[in-house]
C-alpha cells in the first residue's frame, strides 16, 4: 500500500475538517417569549454559528420588515414604516426604539447562506401598557325590567388587557346562561329589579392592574295604584277637609299626579292631597295617574268624590258702558248647588230681570239713575245675600302733566286726564278744537284714552296749541283745557346751614311748565378747588338738575363771603326765565353817598313833618263853617302825605336791596333809626279809610 505524502495529507485533512462543521445554526441569547412595557427599548437577541456573512430576514407575523447581509458595508433595509423604531444589530439581534403596542406580534428571524440552507428561530413580543382612566360604560344608557338585555364596556385612555375579571356586588360572576362575557365587556341577558347594583371589572396584565365599577340601576313600575279616602263617606258638606291618597311601586318611585276636571291639583312624590273647606266645585271625579318618568310607563286609577255647598262668599256687582250710550249692570254668584237665582230689586223700570248665577241686565241711561243706587239679590237655599252699585257721572277734575326725555333725545310731554266715574269714562282729546288723531309719533293717545303724549324737540312747538280732555260715560261729560307753559319755576327758596359752608335750594314748577332740567347758577367768589378767572358778580352754573329734582344742596361756602343764587329752568337747549336770586352772607351796608343823603333829608322831613302838623291844625280851626265831608278829605290828604314819609325808610331799604341783587321786600338791611319812624306812623297809613 502506498503511503500518501505528507503534503497530500494536509490538503486532505483540510478539506475534510470544515465539511464536519458546515451547518449554519441560530440560537436566542434570551427568552423568546418577550413581555415589555410601551414606550421602552427591547432587543430579540441571537446568535448564530457555521457560517460567516449569513443574509438576515426578520418577519413580523408573514410580512419581512428587515433584511440585511452580517458584514456588509450597506445599511439594512427596513420597511418604509417601520423604520423610527427597528433596528437591526450587527450580529443580527432586533432593537425597538420606543416599542409602541400595536408591536405586539410573534417575529420569525431567518439566516441564509449560500450552499449552507436557511435556519429560522421564532419569538412572541407582547406590549403591554399600564392601565390609564379605565371606566365602565352601560349601554343601552338606561336598563328597564323585561328589556333583552344590556352590556357593560370598559374602556381606557391607555392599557393592553390579558385578563378581565367581573365581581356582582362584590361577588365573582360565574357561570350563567344570563351572563355572558366577552372581550370588552359583560352582557345580561333578561334583566330584571334583581339585577340592580354595583359592577366591577378587574383588568390584568403582567405590569399593571386596575379596576372600574358603575352602579347599573334596573328600572321598573309603576305597579297597579293603591288609592284611598279617608274619612269613608258617601258625599261631603262645605266645608268638610278630606285626604286622598295614592302609592305604587317602581323605580325610580314613580311620580304622582291627582287630576280632577282636566286640571292638575297636586303633582309630586307624596302620593297624597288634603281638600280642606272643600266645595262643590270640587265634586266629581278624582283620578290618580302614576308615572315612572324614566321608562314612560303610567298608570291610571279613578275615586269619585261628592261635596255640596252653597255659593261663595256673596253676589258680586258690576257697572259697564254699552257704546258710551246706555249702562250696562252686572251681577254675578257661581259655585252654588243648586245655582242661585239673581234679580235687580231697584230696575223695574228697565225690567229687573232675573237669571241663574249670572245676569246682566241693560238700560238707558237718565238723570235719574245719577248717583242711584242699585241692588242685586241672590237667592240660594243656604242663605239670601245681595251687592251694591251705583253709577256716578264724571267729576271734576285735574289734568297731570308729566315731562321727560327720549331716546331719541325729543321732549315727551305726558298729560293725563282721569275722572272718577262709574262705568268709567272714555277720553277725547283736541288740539286747537280739533279732535287728537294718534299716529304714534309726535302725537300718541294710550289704550285706555288717559293718556296723551306729546313728543317734539323744539319746545316752541309744543307751546303752539292748547289742548282739550273730555271725560265722558253714559251719564255725562267734565272737559278741562290744558295750557301748557315754557320752562319756569314758580317758587324759590334758600335755607342756610348753621355753619354757613352749605346752603339748600328748593323750587316749584307750575303744573302744566315743561321743564327738563335745571341750572343752579350762582355769583360769588369760586368754590373751592374751581378757578374760573370770572369775575364773582358774574352769574354761571355751577350745577345741573334733572326736571324732576326739586332741591339742590350747595356745599364748601365761605361763610365769610357773600354768595347770590338762581335757577334757570331748561327745557332741552331752551331756558326760562331764572328766579329772583337770594343771598346768603354778611351785607354790603349803605354807600357813603346814601349815608350822606339820609343825614341831610332827616332835618328837612322833620321840618315838613311840623308844617303838615300845622295846617292839621289850621284846617280843624275852621271846622266850624265846612262840612264833615270838606274836614275828613283834608285830613285824609294830611295823612297820606305824612305815610309817604313814613314810607322812605323802606324806599331807601328797596334802593339798597336791589343794587345788592337781593329781594327789593327785604327791609332787613334798614338801620334801625329808619325802622323806628317807619313802625310809628306805618299802622296808621295802613288804617286810613272813610269816617
Amino acid at each position: 500500500m502506498k503511503t500518501l505524502s505528507s503534503p497530500v495529507l494536509m490538503i486532505i485533512f483540510g478539506f475534510a475538517l470544515p465539511g464536519a462543521h458546515c451547518e449554519l445554526l441560530v440560537s436566542a441569547l434570551g427568552p423568546t417569549r418577550v413581555d415589555t412595557t410601551a414606550g421602552t427599548h427591547v432587543t430579540l437577541a441571537v446568535s448564530f454559528s457555521g457560517a460567516p456573512d449569513p443574509a438576515v430576514t426578520w418577519f413580523k407575523g408573514p410580512l419581512p420588515v428587515v433584511t440585511w447581509t452580517i458584514g456588509s458595508d450597506l445599511l439594512p433595509d427596513v420597511a418604509q414604516s417601520h423604520r423610527e423604531v427597528l433596528r437591526l444589530e450587527p450580529n443580527g439581534s432586533l432593537t425597538f426604539l420606543h416599542v409602541p403596542s400595536e408591536y405586539s406580534s410573534n417575529y420569525t428571524l431567518e439566516m441564509t447562506k449560500s450552499g449552507l440552507g436557511t435556519a429560522s428561530l421564532n419569538f412572541t413580543l407582547r406590549v403591554f401598557e399600564t392601565f390609564q382612566n379605565v371606566s365602565v360604560r352601560l349601554l343601552p344608557e338606561s336598563v328597564t325590567e323585561g328589556s333583552q338585555e344590556f352590556t357593560l364596556q370598559y374602556h381606557m385612555l391607555h392599557g393592553v388587557v390579558e385578563q378581565q375579571l367581573w365581581f356582582f356586588l362584590g361577588r365573582p360572576i360565574q357561570d350563567d346562561p344570563r351572563y355572558s362575557v366577552q372581550p370588552g365587556g359583560l352582557t345580561v341577558q333578561r334583566p330584571n329589579r334583581n339585577d340592580t347594583g354595583r359592577y366591577v371589572v378587574s383588568l390584568n396584565n403582567p405590569f399593571s392592574s386596575e379596576t372600574a365599577h358603575i352602579d347599573v340601576t334596573v328600572l321598573y313600575g309603576p305597579d297597579e295604584p293603591r288609592v284611598q279616602v279617608s274619612p269613608a263617606q258617601d258625599f261631603y258638606l262645605s266645608g268638610d277637609s278630606l285626604t286622598l291618597s295614592c302609592r305604587a311601586d317602581g323605580y325610580p318611585e314613580p311620580t304622582t299626579e291627582w287630576t280632577f276636571g282636566g286640571q292638575t291639583v297636586s303633582p309630586g312624590q307624596t302620593g297624597v292631597i288634603s281638600l280642606t273647606h272643600v266645595r262643590t266645585t270640587q265634586s266629581g271625579d278624582y283620578t290618580c295617574a302614576v308615572h315612572n318618568q324614566m321608562t314612560g310607563a303610567r298608570r291610571h286609577k279613578s275615586i269619585v268624590v261628592l261635596v255640596y255647598e252653597s255659593p261663595p262668599g256673596s253676589p258680586m256687582c258690576s257697572l259697564q258702558s254699552e257704546d258710551n250710550v246706555r249702562l250696562q249692570y252686572g251681577c254675578q254668584w257661581s259655585g252654588g248647588t243648586p245655582p242661585a237665582r239673581l234679580h235687580f230689586l231697584d230696575l223695574t223700570g228697565g225690567g229687573g230681570g232675573g237669571g241663574l248665577e249670572n245676569l246682566t241686565l241693560t238700560v238707558n241711561a237718565s238723570d235719574q239713575l245719577d248717583g242711584e243706587g242699585v241692588t242685586c239679590e241672590g237667592v240660594h237655599p243656604a242663605g239670601d245675600h245681595t251687592c251694591n252699585i251705583t253709577a256716578n257721572s264724571p267729576k271734576d277734575f285735574l289734568p297731570a302733566v308729566g315731562t321727560g326725555v327720549d331716546s331719541e333725545g325729543k321732549i315727551v310731554v305726558s298729560i293725563h286726564c282721569v275722572s272718577e266715574a262709574a262705568p268709567p269714562t272714555v277720553v277725547s282729546w283736541y288740539r286747537g278744537g280739533q279732535a287728537v288723531v294718534s299716529d304714534g309719533a309726535e302725537e300718541d293717545i294710550s289704550d285706555d284714552t288717559q293718556r296723551l303724549r306729546l313728543r317734539h324737540r323744539n319746545v316752541s312747538v309744543l307751546l303752539l296749541h292748547n289742548y282739550t280732555c273730555t271725560c265722558t260715560n253714559p251719564l255725562g261729560s267734565r272737559s278741562r283745557d290744558i295750557h301748557l307753559q315754557g320752562p319756569a319755576i314758580s317758587a324759590f327758596a334758600l335755607f342756610p346751614h348753621e355753619d354757613g359752608t352749605i346752603v339748600t335750594l328748593t323750587w316749584e314748577v307750575p303744573p302744566t311748565s315743561i321743564v327738563t332740567g335745571f341750572d343752579i347758577q350762582m355769583s360769588g367768589p369760586d368754590l373751592p378747588g374751581v378757578d374760573r378767572k370770572r369775575s364773582p358778580d358774574t352769574y354761571r352754573t355751577i350745577l345741573s338738575k334733572p326736571g324732576s329734582a326739586r332741591s339742590a344742596d350747595i356745599l364748601d361756602l365761605d361763610p365769610k363771603a357773600t354768595y347770590r343764587f338762581r335757577v334757570v329752568p331748561r327745557a332741552l337747549m331752551a331756558e326760562g326765565p331764572p328766579t329772583a336770586p337770594h343771598r346768603i352772607g354778611p351785607g354790603e351796608g349803605l354807600s357813603g353817598a346814601a349815608i350822606a343823603g339820609i343825614a341831610a333829608g332827616i332835618p328837612c322831613s322833620i321840618l315838613f313833618l311840623l308844617l303838615a302838623c300845622g295846617l292839621v291844625y289850621f284846617l280843624f280851626r275852621r271846622s266850624g263853617i265846612q262840612s264833615k265831608s270838606t274836614r275828613w278829605n283834608a285830613a285824609v290828604w294830611t295823612f297820606r302825605t305824612i305815610c309817604v314819609l313814613c314810607r322812605w325808610p323802606h324806599q331807601i331799604s328797596r334802593v339798597q336791596s336791589s343794587r345788592e341783587g337781593g329781594d327789593p321786600a327785604d327791609t332787613s338791611a334798614v338801620s334801625p333809626g329808619l325802622q323806628q319812624v317807619a313802625s310809628v306812623c306805618g299802622p296808621r297809613c295802613k288804617n286810613l279809610g272813610g269816617p
